[in-house]
């Protein structure tokens, strides 16, 4: 028989065995190795996507938060605003309250101003009625000096009340 490039049939049967074994030894291996090899590439895949999870759900919080911060600056001129509206209220409200009491203080010292002049007058007009009680008895005094009569009299105490004038006793 002619060997075709020299190879026997135990050659043949023993390569092919040796196949086989590299074959069985092979799923052998793969099963031990490789199992373990992706398991570890899933568990590894698995947390690469957690993390790109969590870095999206980090990235859409962060967006929320950045819009919400905008708003925020939005809302601080209205804040502002309205702060500035309130202490303009309140200094018109103190504005008015000190005007009234600065009016209520005026009344009082212009009514005070008004009894000390009406206390004034009655003292000056106290005063013009003693100079008139003294006027009187020094004219009953040169009356009775001078024995005059009574149109004389009358002349001299006439006299002496137009010298007084009539603002005197009208005052």
């Amino acid at each position: 028989m002619d060997r075709l490039f020299d190879l026997d049939f135990q050659l043949l049967h023993d390569a092919v065995i040796v196949g086989i074994a590299v074959f069985v030894l092979f799923l052998v291996m793969s099963y031990m190795l490789l199992n373990p090899v992706r398991k570890m590439l899933q568990d590894r895949q698995r947390k690469i996507q957690g993390d790109i999870d969590n870095a999206k759900t980090d990235k859409e919080k962060a967006a929320a938060m950045k819009a919400e911060y905008e708003e925020k600056l939005k809302n601080v001129d209205k804040e502002a605003e309205a702060i500035l509206s309130e202490a303009r209220q309140k200094a018109l409200q103190n504005e008015a309250r000190i005007v009234d009491e600065a009016k209520q203080e005026a009344a009082r010292i212009i009514q005070h101003a008004n009894e000390e002049a009406k206390l004034e007058k009655n003292r000056v007009l106290d005063e013009m009625k003693q100079e008139m009680v003294t006027v009187a008895s020094m004219m009953a005094a040169k009356v009775v000096a001078a024995s005059i009569d009574t149109t004389i009299q009358n002349t001299l105490v006439e006299e002496t009340l137009k010298e007084m004038g009539d603002a005197t006793w009208q005052s």
